[in-house]
């Protein structure tokens, strides 16, 4: 019975999970799940990389005693974007900078006329934004660190590499840089000489999934596997869908929204509507758009000191449905500090009614994500010329039945909720594939299917569903924002 452990690194928290395979079913178990508390300093935000490693580490040292033998394997998956620097003899240089890090805002639009947004586009796939590793590089220039780096990693291939003592880049993580070629999933040299990145960062190859990187030092005899290093690529391959056509939501902090692709599009009309063309598995395309998610809920929640998520949620289910709603993608939504009084002026702003409890607080952050998600997934279908009939969503709002239900409601289309860690079951069936365990993508979801069947939410359309969605978009246009 081959046995996989997986470190799952969220913005919010981290888990190590242990899962076995047996009969072409997955048992998946936590073993350990920690807090990424980001560091605030007089300079700037920052991941406490050393807390994170810590943690994973302990959590690793208790999958592997328990399992009283050997592991077959360990991989690695984490948020996009964000990176560490190493020197010459491989030290780390400095805590990585966190992407919410209000020091990029400007550092886009240089992104942006130094290369030429719809050139970077079609080479990447990626359309400028503050979040894009590009974007910090470029904020960072001529800093003590960049001057001193010898090269660029990504967070997952970081771990990794304190684990091993081996370095590797995988090309699911490498493609959220705005700084790989998406249709080579090779570096885009032509691109960092534009932005004026030092080349020397990225003189190393970027491999796929599915590749031995080491044995782990604490742990002899336990191979480090790179897996779809991207926390959302891990998560979408592990929809478990019976069609190769989907719509795929990943909501967790962020909804991320879209479509698996053969080939990308790299329209201008892409690129305005913010859609990326990141890789996944096997060749396959990411195509999404990466809006807010969970956090505006998050945010709320920790302003009430915590009160359980499935509290919250059911008070909202028994609230008023479609008073005020908000664009979670708001500017003004960004930063962590008091969110329910930024949701209660955006509706104060627009003349709509204020949310004056936390059930109509929540509501409010529901039904509007649910119209994002509609949105989203519609731009997605005209841009690629396909239509879905059925929506996945996996992650951590799979375990949100409101959320499923009026996503459902909205885009017209039954949702299949789950699984609800969808990111740890890529990460370990990635590594069943390749020990042989597993053959293919198609295979991999089968057995999530089979493991871990999904909750199903089936559309009920109303006039009220659509009045309220009218509402949205005209918000929407009169922010001009997407």
């Amino acid at each position: 019975m081959p046995v996989f452990l997986a470190v799952d690194l969220g913005a919010e928290s981290g888990r190590v999970l242990r899962g076995s395979l047996r009969d072409g079913r997955l048992t998946v178990r936590e073993v350990r799940r920690f807090v990424n508390r980001p560091v605030a300093l007089p300079q700037g935000l920052h991941w406490d990389v050393l807390a994170l490693f810590a943690d994973l580490s302990a959590g690793l040292d208790a999958a592997v005693s328990e399992s009283g033998s050997p592991a077959d394997g360990v991989g690695i998956d984490a948020w996009g974007n964000d990176f560490a620097l190493l020197d010459r003899d491989g030290r780390l240089i400095g805590n990585p900078w966190h992407y919410r890090d209000p020091r990029t805002r400007a550092s886009t639009a240089l992104v942006a006329a130094r290369a030429g947004a719809g050139a970077i586009y079609r080479t990447t796939g990626t359309p400028p934004l503050p979040i894009n590793t590009a974007s910090q590089l470029v904020a960072m220039e001529g800093s003590p660190q960049l001057e001193m780096a010898r090269r660029l990693v990504m967070l997952p291939d970081l771990f990794g590499y304190w684990l091993t003592g081996r370095l590797a880049t995988e090309q699911t993580i490498a493609s959220t840089s705005q700084l790989l070629d998406v249709a080579t999933r090779t570096w885009a040299v032509d691109v960092i000489d534009k932005l004026g990145i030092p080349p020397r960062l990225f003189d190393f190859e970027v491999v796929p999934a599915g590749v031995r990187v080491g044995g782990l030092r604490a742990h002899p005899g336990v191979p480090l596997w790179t897996v779809a290093g991207h926390d959302t690529a891990s998560a979408v391959a592990a929809v478990p869908a019976a069609a190769p056509t989907f719509g795929y939501i990943s909501s967790g902090t962020w909804s991320l929204v879209g479509l698996e692709l053969t080939a990308p599009v790299l329209t201008d009309a892409a690129m305005a509507a913010g859609f990326s063309n990141e890789a996944g598995v096997d060749g396959t395309i990411r195509f999404l758009r990466n809006g807010t998610g969970l956090w505006l809920l998050q945010r709320c929640r920790a302003a009430w000191d915590s009160p359980p998520y499935a509290d919250l949620v059911a008070a909202a289910a028994d609230a008023p449905a479609f008073r005020g709603l908000v664009d979670p993608d708001d500017p003004r939504f960004v930063s962590p500090a008091d969110m329910p009084a930024r949701i209660a002026a955006s509706c104060r702003e627009t003349g709509q009614p204020v949310p004056d409890d936390r059930a109509a607080v929540v509501r409010c952050i529901l039904e509007s994500l649910a119209c994002k998600h509609r949105w989203t997934l519609e731009r997605a279908e005209e841009l690629s010329g396909l239509r879905v009939d059925v929506v996945h969503i996996v992650g951590g709002g799979a375990a949100n039945p409101l959320l499923c239900q009026l996503t459902a409601d909205l885009t017209g289309r039954p949702v299949l909720a789950g699984p609800v860690e969808a990111t740890a079951v890529g990460n370990l069936l990635t590594q069943a594939r390749a020990t042989g365990a597993l053959t293919s993508l198609t295979e991999l979801r089968d057995v999530v299917a089979r493991s871990l069947p999904p909750r199903r939410f089936e559309p009920h359309g109303s006039d009220a569903v659509e009045t309220a969605y009218t509402r949205f978009c005209a918000l929407l246009d009169s922010g001009d924002r997407i």
